[in-house]
């Protein structure tokens, strides 16, 4: 076994390696609430600050899987209490991780939205105005458009 995935023997060590991960999910908890927060907000440069902390807690969280995962009978066995709390505790980050997950994805389809109406109103603003054969004005060949440049930096 490697390091992360060692022999848990004890239930004192089951009990420690179960509320650690309780804890690495609690504050990777709090760091997704507080991304939301923001992203709701629209503070999308403090969100994306926190990506750091999220890479490094998963890390732990991933690594902790492992443990839990190479003993999980004994686990199961000396800690029965101490799995269904880490349960409990894994069911509320799921439900914060699936808001989270909303909240970024509606800020995603707003923002490509509006990059979409500003490129088809430059487009429009470009192009000719002038009527077609049927009476109506052209809209401007697709190929043609000019890019569209966005600065990340206000």
């Amino acid at each position: 076994m490697s390091p992360q995935t060692r022999a848990v023997t004890t239930p004192a060590e089951a009990q420690a390696a179960l509320e650690r991960m309780s804890g690495v999910i609690d504050r990777l908890r709090e760091v997704i609430e507080q991304e939301t927060a923001l992203v709701q907000k629209g503070e999308l440069a403090d969100a994306a600050a926190m990506s750091a902390a999220k890479a490094e807690l998963a890390g732990e969280l991933f690594a902790g899987g492992e443990l839990l995962k190479a003993n999980a009978k004994f686990l199961l066995q000396a800690a029965p209490t101490g799995c269904a709390t880490l349960k409990q505790v894994e069911e509320a980050f799921r439900a914060v991780l699936q808001r989270n997950m909303i909240v970024i994805a509606t800020a995603h389809a707003v923002s490509e939205g509006i990059v979409r109406r500003l490129s088809g109103d430059l487009a429009r603003a470009r192009s000719p105005q002038v009527y077609g054969a049927t009476g109506r004005t052209n809209a401007p060949p697709p190929r043609h458009g000019q890019p569209l440049a966005v600065s990340r930096v206000l």
